[in-house]
């Protein structure tokens, strides 16, 4: 295996202390409730990420038994769909917690005896390492999904960073047209879809500096957004006749003005923080209100990661160095910040904000790129290819700096405001 066990334990421990840590705030009750059919019930994330390891490394490379044979199925998100998951008897307090820890001391043997595994794909470069803990930072966000969604009061969160106090904003930026090389390169982790890196040729555009803000949303609102049916698709309109949405997810008018509840708090809607928790309908609707449209999935990774001086994607947008300074992520703040409060993480183009506060709706839908191949397995991503979903860029704050990266792809279907999502808009140049 070519990556050490010490790499092992501070890559695998460093996403470990952050799930113990959000689960040991939570309350039992609210680990055991489900708020809605689309999401899970917390305790089963928990439980379904020891077995994600479990079969991977310990079941998948070490050759051995699992610790819970009888829950192999319950804890499939393939074999179990969310809706069935809350009536299942998945482990509960001190059983999963255990079960954690009995798999990760199990990871442990079986890495550090790799040699005698073999030369497996899984091993090469770290990979499955990689895979495990991406995924388990994965379900931390989904986790913070569901607790916004829980009854105000059920979460409280504890900030272990402070935000800017203010950004900075700016007319759009030019990127000019041309070609670039889009998706990951081969060395370093990546999940199948954001390969092959492959050649994308498009037109010159200009790109918001940074995301919609809830100030420009409010005047989309104000100006009957909401009510103005050539502003949105047939899709769009039938989605917002039907759910009667007014406003984005989480947002309640008092008479005088809008608020909007953040987990245990309800708060004036600030006019500078990028808008949340908005549907692609949305999105698509407003950016069609200002003139301008939705970027397509290779406009916005050009926007975020194009080098014009040597031609050169960028993994993240600034260069090099971590997000600290950069970029809000990693959990720590429970919300974004004003939109352009990190200047030191801006794009070759001078677009702002492109990783962290807000995941951004694009207009493309999900698919495999040219010369795709699903590895190690089809359910996380191929299974969602087609018409249905669409794809989101760039990360929110509540996504962990370690899956943050400019060739990441998230995707969900465009009537959910669930996710940590805003956008924003392009233009022809």
């Amino acid at each position: 295996m070519e990556t050490t066990l010490q790499r092992v334990e501070e890559r695998l421990g460093s996403v470990r202390d952050r799930t113990l840590e959000l689960v040991a705030t939570i309350d039992e009750a609210v680990l055991e409730r489900r708020p809605d059919q689309i999401m899970s019930p917390l305790a089963w994330d928990v439980g379904h990420i020891a077995a994600y390891e479990e079969l991977w490394i310990s079941r998948r490379i070490g050759g051995r038994e699992s610790l819970h044979p009888e829950l192999e199925a319950l804890y499939d998100a393939a074999e179990t769909p969310r809706p069935a998951r809350a009536a299942l008897p998945f482990l509960r307090g001190e059983d999963c917690l255990a079960y954690l820890a009995a798999v990760r001391e199990a990871t442990l043997e079986v890495l550090g005896d790799a040699g005698r595994h073999g030369s497996s794909e899984l091993l090469r470069d770290g990979f499955v390492v990689d895979l495990v803990a991406e995924h388990e930072a994965q379900h931390t966000e989904t986790m913070l999904q569901a607790l916004q969604m829980m009854p105000a009061g059920s979460y409280r969160p504890e900030l272990r960073a402070a935000l800017p106090a203010a950004g900075a904003t700016g007319g759009p930026v030019a990127v000019p047209a041309g070609a670039f090389a889009m998706g990951a390169e081969e060395t370093g982790f990546a999940y199948d879809c954001e390969r092959p890196r492959h050649a994308r040729r498009h037109g010159a555009f200009l790109v918001d500096r940074v995301p919609a803000t809830n100030g420009r949303h409010l005047e989309f609102i104000a100006d009957g957004g909401y009510e103005r049916r050539e502003l949105w698709s047939a899709d769009g309109w039938r989605w917002r006749t039907e759910t009667g949405a007014v406003a984005p997810l989480y947002w309640e008018s008092d008479g005088g003005g809008w608020l909007v509840r953040r987990f245990d708090r309800l708060e004036p809607v600030a006019p500078d923080l990028p808008v949340c928790h908005v549907s692609w309908h949305e999105a698509e609707a407003h950016a069609r209100w200002a003139g301008g449209r939705l970027p397509t999935e290779a406009e916005w990774e050009r926007a975020a990661a194009w080098e014009p001086a040597t031609g050169r994607s960028r993994r993240v947008p600034w260069g090099d160095g971590d997000a600290e300074g950069r970029a809000n992520l990693d959990q720590r703040a429970f919300g974004a910040a004003p939109a352009g409060a990190y200047p030191d993480g801006a794009a070759p183009c001078g677009a702002l904000g492109m990783l962290g506060d807000v995941w951004e709706w694009t207009s493309t839908a999900f698919d495999g790129y040219p010369g795709f191949r699903a590895f190690p397995y089809r359910e996380y991503a191929e299974v969602f290819f087609g018409d249905r979903y669409r794809v989101l860029r760039g990360g929110s704050w509540a996504t962990r700096s370690a899956v943050a990266r400019t060739t990441f792809r998230n995707w969900d279907l465009p009537e959910r405001r669930q996710i940590f999502a805003g956008f924003r808009v392009v233009w022809p140049a």
